[in-house]
């Protein structure tokens, strides 16, 4: 059974299911999944040849292993096809790519089905959201293969909202672009909501006299840390909302209403967690990887796929939505965690100490050894001049020493899109 997701109310009533009624959806979703793509995706029916091909419980998706992002990368020239392809390519209608930022970049296929399962599920972000048909939303993106413009214009109109591209513009002209449209919404990474303040600052422009009063951000850790998102709401005096999601993927996790993490979006997506220590499933509330299966996309189907983030899973029986709740969101990726003397660093709680300094507008973490030590630099864009302050609230949060030097303002690198905060010279 596929649940209408178009439709609001049942929206709603998908959110409210209890576990039992829940898990039992997604176990008849899994099953319709593997009867479509199996044997026509090679990938999968090589990979799971000896698997149950129906699952009597969703106990058993632990028999099936884990699908990585290595093994769906092409071995081939940059104009191979993914491996996880279920259908020749004249099937498919949308081409997409993954950034590249840690690696080649991943080509993804979209059939006009799955690329409506997109736009469905990205309905409940814009309800988390409460983007409406009267809205007008500025996509600071560029156009190019970033399937998060693509998906998030398509979703916008799809409500009955104006969707205002902005590719193709600096920094300055989508300011006015805002300005000038009157726009209500804005779509970009947190990254980027703090860099249209820092030159509207720099140009006298009050973002408070602005219309927009509602920001979704995805792509970083940041909407989710509070520090940040306080930040990005205080300038622009507008709402913010956390998006997760992966070109690979699919748009998975949305912003709880009451800030305090991401849902994962449990009728499309199956979501497990892997204790970081004990590689075992984890319990409410430890450090663990994100595991998720996509129930909506069989054109290019994952099926327990590590995603390389790191989360703390928290459940609930009560409240308007009991999908599992990522608490303070994506913490970070798990290639990005520096284990420094001993001590796990997380980009996200760097994030959080830094933003929490107003004066503040940029900064970069690098770390190096130095004979047997690991050495830890901050540099800063600082207004007050006085990094021993930022020091020190590092020595209590995190407990290390850290370097803390202030840098001339502009000279750390700005992005609209990842921020490139952190370097390991390891």
């Amino acid at each position: 059974m596929t649940p209408d997701i178009e439709d609001p109310h049942q929206r709603r009533r998908l959110e409210a299911l209890d576990r039992a009624e829940l898990e039992a959806l997604q176990l008849a979703r899994l099953n319709g999944m593997l009867s479509a793509i199996l044997p026509a995706n090679k990938f999968y029916a090589e990979k799971l040849a000896h698997c149950p091909q129906q699952l009597e419980s969703l106990d058993q998706l632990a028999l099936l292993p884990l699908t990585t992002k290595e093994e769906i990368v092409p071995a081939g020239s940059a104009g191979s096809l993914p491996k996880n392809m279920t259908w020749p390519v004249e099937r498919y209608v949308r081409y997409h790519q993954t950034s590249g930022t840690r690696g080649r970049p991943l080509a993804v296929f979209d059939t006009a089905d799955d690329w409506k399962w997109w736009i469905d599920c990205w309905q409940f972000v814009l309800d988390a959201a409460e983007i409406t048909a009267a809205d007008r939303a500025v996509l600071a993106f560029s156009f190019g293969p970033f399937i998060g413009f693509w998906s998030a214009h398509d979703a916008v109109t799809a409500r009955g909202g104006l969707s205002i591209p902005a590719g193709g513009m600096n920094t300055l002209s989508r300011l006015d672009l805002l300005q000038r449209t009157d726009a209500t919404a804005l779509f970009c990474t947190p990254t980027y909501a703090l860099h249209l303040v820092e030159v509207a600052n720099e140009h006298n422009i009050n973002l408070a006299h602005f219309g927009v009063r509602k920001i979704v951000v995805a792509g970083e850790t940041g909407g989710s840390v509070s520090a940040t998102r306080q930040r990005i709401e205080s300038a622009w005096q507008a709402r913010v909302t956390d998006h997760g999601g992966a070109s690979e993927v699919g748009p998975w996790g949305y912003g709880d209403r009451e800030q305090r993490g991401l849902h994962v979006l449990e009728s499309e997506f199956i979501a497990e967690f892997i204790n970081v220590e004990t590689g075992k499933p984890a319990a409410e509330g430890e450090l663990s990887h994100l595991v998720l299966t996509s129930l909506g996309r069989q054109g290019m189907p994952v099926i327990r796929y590590r995603t390389g983030d790191l989360v703390r899973p928290s459940w609930s029986d009560a409240g308007p939505n009991r999908f599992v709740l990522l608490e303070r969101g994506v913490l970070g990726r798990a290639d990005d965690m520096m284990i420094v003397r001993g001590v796990n660093v997380f980009p996200s709680s760097v994030e959080q100490i830094m933003h929490s300094f107003p004066e503040v507008v940029e900064y970069r973490l690098t770390v190096r050894k130095q004979g047997e030590m690991d050495s830890i630099v901050i540099e800063v864009e600082d207004h007050l001049q006085a990094p021993e302050r930022i020091a020190e609230e590092m020595q209590l949060r995190l407990g290390l020493n850290v370097d803390v030097c202030v840098v001339p303002a502009l000279s750390l690198p700005r992005s609209e899109g990842k921020g490139a905060r952190f370097v390991d010279l390891r």
